[in-house]
């Protein structure tokens, strides 16, 4: 788990997805760990996003909208963050774990 400078996080996550494989992700998390977007890889270039914070929503995106809506859920889940936890996951199911909040 790494903190990452808000400033850099989009162009960090379409980093870190273009390298994984279908079925894996990325998750944001806030400092405190109660509010998150996951980014999963689905087939070829179509992406789930899962907001859960102020929004709770599921959004499906290709690559094309990707970017322009992960800065969208970015600035409303993370308004006044300046550093940003990146989590890779292994798998969906990741997702559901229990993470204590600070």
């Amino acid at each position: 788990m790494a903190m990452i400078n808000i400033s850099s996080v989009r162009q960090h996550t379409l980093h870190l997805l273009d390298k994984i494989v279908p079925g894996k992700g990325i998750e944001l998390l806030s400092y405190k760990r109660d509010r998150s977007i996951a980014v999963i890889k689905l087939q070829g270039e179509l992406y789930s996003i899962q907001e859960n914070g102020f929004a709770v929503q599921e959004v499906s995106v290709n690559k094309k909208q990707l970017s322009r809506t992960l800065k969208t859920m970015i600035k409303r889940e993370f308004p006044r963050s300046r550093k940003v936890r990146v989590v890779k996951l292994s798998d969906a199911a990741e997702l559901d774990r229990h993470r204590p909040k600070i």
